[in-house]
């Protein structure tokens, strides 16, 4: 390339190959570690401050072990204020509203209002700097998944009223899932446990005035909590969040109910991922995340992959059954190989690209060239183990494409929400995946005749969401430095790698998204 030293740009490429290879896991795949967060830690230090005050039972853990590391979060938090008052998502990230009256509802609930008297009064001016509870509700607009349990939170800590909380419906989560997406009720799909304990909670505080909605959730109390425990998974971490699974606890706690499954599980969950500094991360790990795109930055760099990667651990990965927290099919893959991971479409589409490298990489022997009948020395076996993840994958994200041709994160149909809309992200992220499998998929018969309409479907949709200026609105990851926190760098670009991957960087609109691109740059 002209203008480049090649030799430092192998030695580059070299030094960040062997950095990745480095911090694998012996098994054979890639864990990665979330940054500490301030509103996880504080979401986290103010449940197991209501389970202290709501006397718990001690099999969770005894409260001298609840104390401590109310302690020690409560010190990491004091060290994370930003200069204006407020907090950030992680130490480095500028305050928002939402994260600065967690943290201020953990102090008190904590007992330590009076020891964290001056910070909390920085906090409270940042706050009202910030428009108060109506900047919260802006924030957050006609969702009310976030707006809700940082209320709650703060009126379990006496910070706002009880009557500030929106009375969320929980009755509802007795109802078939697939009707509650036609309900639109006011939450995103992945947060039916957050609806039924936010939910009673408010309820115990400030019933409703119509008698006959009284009685019918009075009346439903147990059979709602049943639906949130079937939903819990077996590390006791909803989603493996440390956020949702401390507001379910936090809310039950505050029920009378510290001694009951779900709290105590809730309780070990967040003990047992609380770091050694006393914080905690939003989730315990995207390990299934991290690992695909390893492989797919392995394999496009020409490396033999399958030599550093477990195929066994990627294949361990795909859910088998039904879903219990979302009853999504089999097929899919979660962002982690824990139990609390639910299968969405990010993963699955990355699992895939993932697969069809493994599949490649095995099938030429180490030369590039296919080898019929042999799979680098390894039997057929392998290849068709690979295929029918790859079938059930695809099948699975079919599935879940909306009826506008775009790919949603977990379920189909739940549209009256930010988070549950199709993304521009995932959808791309889909097409790369279905055509990659698609020389192979020519042969499965139906299937390959039903990723062909989908394709042309999802293309569709993403000509459709291209802004005036070049580029793409992405779902997930944003830019916590933008005005609107959307990070359209991110969008344009995975958008654009669906263009290349299909051959069409030469038409209109992707040249339009690399004008952008290179608008974008400092």
């Amino acid at each position: 390339m002209q203008g480049v030293d090649t030799d430092r740009l192998r030695a580059a490429f070299e030094l960040a190959r062997d950095d990745l290879l480095a911090q694998r896991d012996p098994g054979g795949y890639w864990v990665g570690e979330l940054s500490s967060s301030a509103l996880a830690t504080a979401t986290a230090t103010s449940a197991l401050a209501v389970v202290l005050q709501n006397d718990a039972a001690p099999g969770a853990a005894e409260p001298g072990i609840l104390r401590q590391r109310i302690e020690a979060a409560l010190v990491w938090l004091a060290r994370t204020q930003n200069a204006d008052g407020g907090w950030g998502d992680t130490p480095e990230s500028p305050s928002n509203i939402a994260t600065t009256m967690l943290v201020a509802a953990a102090m008190h609930l904590a007992g330590a209002a009076e020891e964290h008297a001056a910070r909390l009064a920085q906090a409270r001016r940042y706050i009202q700097d910030q428009g108060s509870i109506a900047g919260l509700r802006q924030r957050y607009g006609k969702d009310k998944t976030f707006a809700a349990p940082i209320l709650a939170n703060c009126a379990l800590a006496g910070l706002v009223a009880w009557h500030e909380v929106a009375a969320l419906p929980f009755e509802l989560a007795c109802l078939p899932r697939r009707l509650l997406g036609l309900l639109r009720i006011p939450v995103v799909s992945y947060a039916i446990p957050a609806l039924v304990a936010i939910g009673q909670v408010r309820h115990l505080h400030a019933p409703p005035r119509n008698p006959v909605t009284r009685w019918l959730r009075n009346r439903l109390l147990q059979r709602t909590l049943e639906v949130a425990q079937r939903m819990q998974p077996a590390s006791g971490g909803f989603l493996e969040a440390v956020p949702l699974t401390s507001f379910v606890v936090m809310s039950l706690a505050a029920t009378g109910r510290s001694d009951h499954p779900v709290v105590q599980q809730g309780v070990r969950f967040l003990l047992h991922s609380v770091r050694g500094d006393g914080s905690w991360p939003i989730d315990t790990n995207l390990a299934t995340w991290v690992t695909t795109l390893a492989i797919g930055a392995l394999w496009a760099a020409g490396q033999p992959v399958d030599r550093w990667v477990s195929l066994d651990w990627l294949l361990g990965c795909q859910h088998r059954q039904m879903h219990p927290f979302t009853e999504a099919p089999p097929g899919g893959w979660g962002w982690s190989n824990l139990s609390g991971a639910v299968p969405d479409a990010d993963d699955t589409a990355g699992a895939l690209l993932a697969l069809a490298a493994l599949r490649s990489a095995l099938s030429a022997g180490g030369d590039g060239n296919p080898k019929p009948g042999k799979c680098g020395g390894l039997p057929d076996r392998r290849i068709r183990e690979i295929d029918e993840a790859a079938r059930q994958g695809i099948a699975w994200l079919l599935g879940l494409q909306n009826r506008d041709g775009g790919i949603p994160t977990f379920c189909r149909g739940w549209g009256a929400l930010p988070f549950d809309r199709s993304g521009v992200d995932l959808t791309a992220h889909a097409l790369r995946a279905w055509w990659a499998w698609r020389p192979v998929a020519a042969t499965w018969g139906s299937l390959g005749g039903s990723m062909d309409r989908a394709i042309r479907r999802a293309w569709a949709f993403l000509l459709r969401k291209q802004r005036p200026d070049g580029s793409w609105v992405p779902l997930w990851f944003g830019n916590q430095y933008s005005a609107d926190e959307q990070n359209f760098v991110y969008g344009t670009a995975r958008v654009l790698q669906a263009f290349r991957d299909l051959g069409r960087m030469d038409s209109a609109p992707a040249r339009r998204g690399i004008q952008f691109l290179v608008e974008q740059q400092k």
